[in-house]
């Protein structure tokens, strides 16, 4: 596509085989250019700052549902980026207040959708157009409403990886009592006995 510019792309994605295998096929393409990558929400917002990209594919796995809505204000409000979030349709319920407030600059694709039709996505989204994958919607329509707040889902993500309540407090700010209230709230609301038990039943019911 001589004579035509790039689009310059930040993909944040998990494990860099993945990601470096995504960033060279959209190079490949000749029409997208990927400036930078990411594996941490921090990164991402710093990337968006030094590289200011026209896209940035980002898993929400990376960058948590509750940062999405910042991150697309953020691109489209310093230099008129775009963002592509690539989600798992099991957890497409985590995504139906992210859904229904979508504006045209950011955009949702399947995450196990062939490599092609993200590099159509980045496209897309560089163009304006909307980019909404039709089963993902269907899918979180179909997931019962989520009992969870923002807080107690981004604290049961963290204990999710095992750690101890005063590891998860340091992690994410707060006080260790902060994190048992939440904790506690999270067993009653799901039945569980037990931490694992609660993300195992949150994780079930598309919660986090």
């Amino acid at each position: 596509m001589s004579g035509s510019r790039l689009v310059r792309t930040l993909l944040a994605l998990e494990g860099r085989l993945v990601r470096g295998a995504l960033a060279h096929l959209l190079c490949a393409q000749g029409d997208i250019d990927v400036v930078a990558q990411a594996d941490t929400a921090d990164a991402v917002h710093a990337a968006l700052l030094d590289e200011r990209p026209d896209v940035t594919v980002v898993d929400v796995d990376v960058v948590p549902v509750e940062r999405l809505a910042p991150l697309a204000a953020a691109a489209d409000g310093n230099h008129g980026g775009r963002v592509l979030v690539l989600v798992d349709r099991r957890r497409a319920g985590r995504m139906r207040a992210v859904l229904a407030e979508h504006h045209g600059w950011i955009g949702f694709l399947d995450r196990d959708v062939p490599p092609e039709r993200i590099a159509d996505g980045v496209r897309q989204v560089a163009g304006g157009q909307p980019v909404l994958d039709p089963d993902l919607v269907v899918a979180a329509l179909d997931v019962a409403d989520n009992p969870l707040t923002p807080r107690e889902r981004e604290v049961l993500d963290v204990a999710a990886e095992g750690m101890p309540v005063r590891e998860i407090a340091q992690k994410l700010g707060v006080s260790p009592g902060t994190v048992r209230n939440h904790l506690s709230h999270v067993m009653a609301k799901t039945g569980a006995r037990t931490r694992l038990e609660a993300v195992r039943i949150a994780r079930e019911s598309c919660w986090i």
